[in-house]
């Protein structure tokens, strides 16, 4: 009895967990992404690329991330905050490289931010990545 109660805990929290995943929206092209950024969107998951606008300095604070200004057209720049203590740091970044990224939009004020371009070592949040000069950062 208490085996059967235990797998339908179970079962009810594994389609919780993926119902959490899979309603998060994935925005494939730059529309959708200037579509997020204008209507200040939260937690929406966007894959796009552009050039680095400016490289700086580490977040030490907490967890450590790399961060970046990404410009994604004439109108529109992200923040990238890629997880050093989770994934490999971007050795060889240089302002006016070009950089791939699939990771979570949160808008603020100066435009936004793209996090969780690594995998989650916990298995409940989409994995981001970077590419740089054909290597993959998770």
């Amino acid at each position: 009895m208490k085996g059967l109660i235990f797998f339908r805990v179970l079962f009810f929290v594994l389609c919780a967990l993926s119902i959490h995943v899979e309603s998060r929206q994935t925005f494939d092209d730059q529309a959708s992404i200037e579509n997020a950024y204008i209507n200040h969107r939260q937690n929406v998951q966007l894959k796009d690329h552009g050039k680095i606008e400016k490289i700086l300095p580490d977040d030490t604070q907490g967890s450590r991330h790399q961060k970046f200004i990404v410009r994604i057209n004439a109108n529109i720049t992200i923040l990238i905050a890629h997880n050093i203590d989770i994934a490999k740091r971007i050795p060889d970044l240089k302002e006016g490289d070009t950089i791939e990224f699939y990771g979570e939009y949160e808008w603020n004020k100066k435009g936004g931010v793209v996090h969780w371009t690594h995998r989650d070592p916990s298995g409940r949040h989409l994995a981001g990545w970077l590419k740089h000069n054909g290597t993959i950062y998770q």
